[in-house]
């Protein structure tokens, strides 16, 4: 159930109003949930019955730390897919023993950084990689847990450009080459295999997706058995979608009963990467109407914020926090930035004016982690609500903080 509703005809989330954020932080500004992301996690980690699973949040969705660290608290592993990711885990006290990394261009200071730092595995995605953390692991005189992402060939997923189970997708090792690559660890000194691992895309609403992948990871499973090896985990990835316009999408205990049931012959741990919904529905993108010209509402929040609708065409919904304040009528919902694409809505009914406060729905995901400094603005707070009250989590940028970084020749 979402935690943002209407009461007495002004937007709360949970038990506070998001009138009052705004009177303190401003425009742009995130808000999240906690409750709703702990919600979210324990529809995936309360789920398991048959097996003992691992849910590792996909961190590319929602980075903040203290996010991170509330989910750790409810046990959850992590999805990683940089250096940077890492060292945000890290921070928030994850236990390294609970971290993935996965990635196609893991660069040498990166895998020497997880396997100082002992993580759970890195899952490698190509024959290149695989013989680098050979002589990376070799080099730190350590032996290395590995699990090979396998590309199962599968067209799911939502847009083109977040499709990543295809032949012609980036991701993961062809079928043909998944034994290949377990002969060659399993003869190496400083590799240790220990999962399979896939990922076929995000926005997925089939689970017969997540079924065809789960039972080729069976299927694998066994043929790697028959080398003498015996596999510890497998991931079977991320993309359970979620609804961004109320339309129906499957429960994470559906998706978890169904791999369950495929699985149930097999003693490996099960590895969910969930990312979207976990945080998706659970924040908001608070902005304001800064003007109001023929059939354009011009925000002040734009794509450098929420970059979503002018990269996929992405459809959010947004609401005025004061319902029914002023009549709907259409509009073209624009922001800030000098590019014709930072639209965010276009023939969008909504009772909206001047001065209106508006929400943009389900931004938890791919919101503020996308967020650039375009047009040199900066970037936006990010708040959580929990119950009746409010913390700023990350402050919005200063002029200063957009320069601190940069060297000012001449000067």
């Amino acid at each position: 159930m979402s935690k943002f509703i209407y009461k007495d005809n002004i937007l709360f989330c949970e038990n506070v109003a998001v009138t009052d954020i705004v009177k303190e932080v401003g425009t742009p500004a995130y808000v999240y949930s906690k409750k709703t992301l702990l919600d979210n996690f324990e529809s995936y980690s309360n789920a398991f019955e048959k097996n003992d699973g691992l849910v590792c949040f996909s961190v590319k969705s929602l980075s903040n730390i203290s996010v991170l660290r509330l989910l750790k608290y409810k046990g959850s592993g992590f999805d990683i897919v940089s250096g940077g990711e890492l060292e945000r885990v890290l921070a928030a006290g994850v236990d390294p023993k609970k971290i993935i990394f996965t990635g196609i261009a893991k660069s040498n200071e990166e895998i020497i950084q997880g396997i100082r730092k002992n993580i759970l595995s890195f899952n490698i995605e190509s024959e290149a990689e695989m013989l680098r953390i050979e002589k990376l692991a070799t080099d730190e005189n350590k032996i290395v847990d590995v699990a090979i992402r396998f590309n199962p060939e599968i067209d799911s997923g939502g847009h083109e450009y977040i499709k990543t189970g295809r032949k012609k997708d980036k991701f993961g090792v062809l079928l043909e080459g998944v034994i290949n690559l377990s002969k060659y660890i399993l003869s190496s000194s400083s590799l240790n295999l220990i999962g399979l691992s896939c990922h076929i895309g995000s926005q997925i609403f089939e689970l017969n997706d997540f079924e065809e992948s789960a039972k080729y990871i069976k299927k694998l499973a066994k043929e790697i058995n028959k080398l003498g090896i015996e596999l510890k985990f497998l991931d079977v990835g991320g993309g359970l979608g979620i609804s961004y316009n109320d339309s129906n999408f499957p429960s994470p205990s559906n998706l978890i009963k169904d791999l369950e049931n495929i699985l149930s012959d097999r003693n490996e741990k099960i590895i969910l990467e969930p990312g979207r919904s976990i945080s998706g529905d659970a924040g908001i993108l608070l902005t304001s109407v800064e003007y109001v010209k023929d059939d354009y509402l011009i925000i002040d929040a734009g794509m450098n914020d929420l970059i979503r609708p002018a990269l996929y065409d992405a459809k959010h919904q947004i609401i005025n926090v004061e319902k029914n304040k002023v009549p709907a009528k259409e509009w073209t919902i624009v922001g800030p930035i000098c590019e014709s694409s930072d639209v965010m809505a276009k023939n969008y009914s909504l009772g909206a004016s001047g001065g209106s406060i508006l929400a943009i729905k389900t931004t938890g995901a791919y919101g503020h982690v996308m967020s650039s400094n375009y047009n040199s603005r900066r970037k936006p707070p990010e708040i959580l609500v929990d119950d009746d009250k409010f913390e700023i989590i990350r402050k919005r940028e200063t002029y200063e903080d957009l320069i601190r970084h940069e060297v000012n020749l001449g000067s």
